[in-house]
């Protein structure tokens, strides 16, 4: 009996740890180079939207963002300025509420609409209901920036990260980041900051 107590506990303790070594590579998301997947994600308007929708684009800003947080709140407007700037460019935002609306209510669905229409959001803004996507990205953060390059082979993955190096005050930002990085995607020039680390709330799950 000792025995066969003792071979449970060594399957269960290699599945545990199995399980554990499965959801830690999942969670790491996609690296620089890497082709992300496309998914199908419920819009605001109540339409469902995957990047596939997109025919004549030349990448996407890929923004994982939400209404309580309020490093995301602080870069609100910056976000709307983005897809001002680079959507009639080929690179439009697609956002992303990665939250749990049941660990945070101020993320619902019936609030990011609310939200949306008080900011006057000009680009998608999808739930990613049961939280599927955001793990595959490997976003942590709100906001959390991908940028990905339309390519022959799929959906490049260029940028990761924060989206400026100020989330307090726009007016004091020195490096902006992603739009150094869309610049240079769109020149075809190397990206000289692939990386950076996302500064905001912790996703709830």
């Amino acid at each position: 009996m000792k025995v066969f107590k003792l071979l449970l506990l060594i399957i269960f303790a290699g599945t545990v740890t199995a399980f554990t070594i499965l959801k830690h590579n999942y969670s790491e998301g996609y690296k620089i180079g890497d082709y992300a997947t496309d998914f199908k994600l419920k819009n605001i308007d109540g339409k469902m939207v995957s990047l596939s929708d997109y025919k004549d684009v030349k990448g996407f800003l890929v923004i994982f963002t939400c209404n309580h947080c309020p490093y995301a709140v602080a870069y609100e407007d910056r976000i709307i300025a983005l897809d001002a700037k680079y959507k009639p460019l080929g690179v439009p935002v697609i956002a992303i509420n990665p939250n749990n609306p049941s660990a945070q209510p101020q993320d619902s669905y019936e609030n990011m609409k609310i939200r949306a229409k008080e900011k006057g959001f000009t680009f998608p803004y999808l739930l990613d209901d049961g939280q599927k996507i955001y793990p595959q990205y490997g976003a942590s953060r709100t906001p959390h920036v991908f940028l990905l390059e339309k390519t022959s082979k799929g959906n490049m993955v260029k940028y990761i990260g924060a989206i400026d190096d100020n989330y307090q005050n726009a007016d004091e930002v020195e490096t902006k980041y992603v739009e150094d990085a869309v610049n240079a995607m769109l020149k075809g020039e190397p990206i000289q900051i692939e990386t950076t680390k996302a500064i905001g709330c912790s996703i709830k799950v």
